[in-house]
């Protein structure tokens, strides 16, 4: 058979002028979208016994090659897994989604053993057998359930319900006496192997209970289960009640413990922006007076301008030479104090000696 039409999606290519998206045609194979209710069905699975098989065709099995090629709709192949299924969980739905999708057209039989084969082959159950029953009759992929199913098969039950396979992991089951209980099947041309899924199995999932037993005893006791529920002591009731309150208070510790953490990394944040920005602040600060107090500050221009000024306005403006001079008869006790002579007493000598105390205070002036 040839496979879908993945090669043909693997194989797409965007086309610039096409008008699908990203370029793509209808000679792409794009799939078509699809109704979301068309992905599961509305009702859990039948039970055999409610199921009307019409024994008046002949049963005749086909073979692998006829179920490969494909069967008529109203004849599908009829595959048939048997197993214990406690505690469903996803190992138990893979193992029959490969079932289901052995041939192109599989109708899908599984059989779910009772609680008394169980018991005596296999070991105790979590779950009993209506519990099992259910979870079996809601997987999607079941198209039929067997209740009661028996350990081994035999050719009557087989004719029974018309099975063409029987599909199961390949691994040896040893159990009631026999090496394989399905080696006749295999020896027949009627198995159809399957792979078991890694990490995950009935087993697994009640070591994980049964090892951490304290864990899920205090859940329980929290949720309201009674000890005499979960079959736990006084003393183990205790115990865990006391269990109970040493974490609260541990988690208040470790609670407070995160905050405090949380503080002090937020102190420490803050601490280092102030750091920063006094740092900033203080070579601003730093720089701003060097500008104003230092050798070369505004400060010594200012006071060397002001002094100017002050200099320029102390200082009387000298008389220039060309002015006209008055004639200004002196008192007789007036002695001019930067001149070491006596003004002269004659008018002729007036002019000669005017000069010369012009002179004389011009030159105290300069010094």
């Amino acid at each position: 058979m040839e496979p879908p039409t993945s090669s043909r999606l693997n194989s797409r290519k965007r086309r610039k002028d096409g008008s699908g998206p990203n370029g793509a045609t209808e000679l792409d194979g794009i799939p078509p979208k699809m109704s979301r209710r068309s992905f599961g069905l509305r009702e859990p699975a039948p039970f055999s016994d409610e199921v009307e098989i019409d024994y008046s065709k002949p049963y005749i099995r086909v073979t692998y090659e006829e179920a490969m090629r494909g069967t008529p709709p109203d004849r599908p192949v009829r595959v048939y897994a048997d197993g214990i299924f406690d505690l469903f969980h996803s190992g138990h739905a893979r193992a029959l989604m490969q079932a289901k999708n052995l041939f192109p057209n599989t109708y899908l039989i599984v059989g779910v053993c009772s609680d008394e084969l169980t018991h005596n082959f296999k070991g105790f159950t979590v779950m009993n057998e209506n519990e099992r029953y259910d979870a079996v009759q809601h997987c999607r992929y079941v198209d039929e359930v067997v209740r009661n199913a028996p350990w081994t098969l035999t050719p009557e039950f087989l004719a029974e319900h018309r099975i063409d396979f029987v599909a199961h992991d390949d691994i040896p089951y040893s159990s009631a006496g026999s090496d394989d209980v399905y080696k006749h099947i295999k020896e027949a041309g009627m198995f159809a192997p399957t792979q078991r899924t890694e990490g995950i199995s009935t087993s697994d999932i009640i070591t994980r209970i049964v090892r951490d037993y304290d864990v899920y005893a205090r859940r329980n006791l929290q949720r309201g289960y009674t000890a005499k529920e979960l079959n736990v002591s006084f003393i183990n009731e205790k115990k865990y009640h006391l269990q109970e309150r040493v974490d609260k208070v541990k988690k208040r510790v470790k609670d407070v413990e995160e905050k405090s953490k949380e503080f002090v990394q937020k102190v420490e944040e803050k601490s280092i922006d102030l750091i920063q920005k006094w740092e900033e602040k203080s070579r601003e600060f730093i720089g701003n007076f060097l500008e104003m107090f230092g050798p070369e500050g505004a400060l010594k221009h200012m006071l060397k301008e002001g002094k100017g000024r002050m200099l320029q306005a102390i200082s009387p403006k000298q008389s220039p030479s060309s002015s006209p001079t008055h004639d200004r008869s002196p008192s007789p006790s007036f002695r001019w104090p930067f001149s070491t002579k006596t003004p002269p007493s004659s008018p002729a000598n007036r002019t000669r000696n005017v000069s010369a105390v012009t002179y004389d205070i011009s030159e105290d002036e300069e010094d």
